[in-house]
């Protein structure tokens, strides 16, 4: 499962595949909510994990695509 990282950028987000040096796809004037409903379509047939981090830098939170390939037993 490849893990991706949606991460603010300038006034954009920018989705980037774990250890690659070059954003994967660029969502240029996106609210987070756009960029991150454009990137779970991205995702949503690949399994991956999509980390999200906050505007500031930190982390936020983890979803898995698609929903039936999360590891976790829990409804969360």
């Amino acid at each position: 499962m490849d893990n991706y990282h949606l991460t603010h950028n300038g006034d954009d987000w920018a989705l980037k595949r774990e250890g690659a040096k070059r954003a994967t796809e660029v969502f240029s004037d996106a609210t987070k909510q756009e960029a991150i409903r454009q990137a779970a379509g991205r995702l949503a047939d690949s399994g991956a994990s999509l980390k999200i981090h906050l505007k500031e830098g930190g982390f936020q939170e983890e979803r898995t695509y698609p929903r039936s390939a999360d590891p976790k037993d829990s409804k969360g």
